[in-house]
């Protein structure tokens, strides 16, 4: 199947899929947000709400999807607030039609609140206790975050793309070539564990008791810094409060290395540079079009050339350091 077919995924298809999995579909499918699979919400006959995930053919090896589920069911069984996929006479992992998939529960809930300081502290608390679980052993079969992957192949393929224009090609990536080098010569990282990877606010939802992940598509081996990091905003001394509420409420569950800070701006580097190859990658997709219009046009470009310049200028900076105590 090619990577990006997702053409014969009619709704069709889902239900009798979700069926032969032994699932009763007694709905409609409601798309949810998501442009890297497909996922829709469905419910039973008894109203019980379920989330189903279609994974992209060949994105994942099926050995990695699985991994996938067994962290989650990892952390579900310390009672984390992860919501892990469902098993069907012990399997959750299910195909149909050459597609793969899972279910799982339903769980609502609020935006998480960069700027409250409660939050933050209540969200470093579960990613230290995520990290004292995900650092029991590693991954065997997902990647780490590496610069080779996300900077130096994602530079190719955005140069292959050929979606730069003619008169910013040397610009962009003369900007794109010095900022790869100094990102790749910072990220010298001693101890990886497993991670969320992807732990900013729009994949964070909080309900009363708290707040709970709903996905660990994107989870990797890296450093820990990887699941704080995206939680930080605003200016400098924002930023130097905000990491110093969240490792205060991490240190309760897991030890946090401090030279791991220096690892921010190379983390986030490789964080905007895979982000625009994605975009290129997945072009051919008809979702992208639709949903990133203003993507493959000169004033996009010029404005990754900017920001590619703000990007050097940050990772020439001093990192941020804990406050004293």
């Amino acid at each position: 199947m090619a990577q990006f077919d997702f053409k014969s995924l009619s709704p069709d298809t889902i239900i009798d899929g979700l069926e032969s999995a032994g699932f009763s579909v007694d709905s409609g499918l409601l798309a949810l947000n998501s442009y890297e699979n497909r996922v829709y919400q469905f419910h039973d006959e008894n109203l019980t709400k379920y989330v189903t995930k279609f994974y992209r053919p060949q994105r994942w090896e099926l050995a990695q999807i699985q991994e996938e589920h067994t962290f989650s069911f990892e952390l579900d069984e310390q009672e984390l607030p992860i919501v892990a996929p469902l098993k069907k006479n012990g399997t959750s992992l299910f195909e149909h039609q050459g597609y793969h998939f899972a279910v799982f529960p339903c769980r609502g809930g609020r935006i998480f609140e960069v700027d409250n300081l409660d939050q933050l502290e209540w969200m470093g608390r579960f990613v230290g206790r995520i990290h004292a679980v995900a650092a029991l052993k590693p991954f065997e079969h997902r990647p780490s975050f590496n610069t080779d992957e996300m900077l130096y192949q994602a530079s190719d393929i955005i140069k292959q793309s050929g979606f730069v224009p003619q008169g910013l090609i040397k610009p962009f990536f003369t900007i794109l070539e010095q900022v790869i080098d100094i990102a790749a010569n910072q990220y010298q990282v001693k101890q990886q564990i497993r991670l969320h990877g992807d732990c900013h606010a729009g994949n964070i939802l909080w309900r009363d008791e708290g707040p709970h992940f709903v996905d660990l598509d994107d989870c990797r081996m890296g450093p820990a810094i990887q699941d704080l990091w995206m939680m930080l905003s605003g200016d400098r001394q924002q930023q130097l409060l905000q990491i110093d509420t969240l490792l205060m409420g991490y240190e309760e569950f897991f030890s946090f290395e401090s030279s791991q800070l220096t690892l921010i701006e190379s983390l986030r580097t490789m964080r905007v540079v895979n982000y625009m190859a994605w975009l290129c990658k997945r072009w051919q997709d008809p979702a992208f079009p639709r949903n990133f219009p203003w993507f493959n046009t000169e004033k996009y470009w010029e404005q990754q050339i900017l920001m590619l310049k703000e990007q050097m200028w940050a990772l020439q900076q001093p990192p941020l350091s804990l406050l004293p105590i």
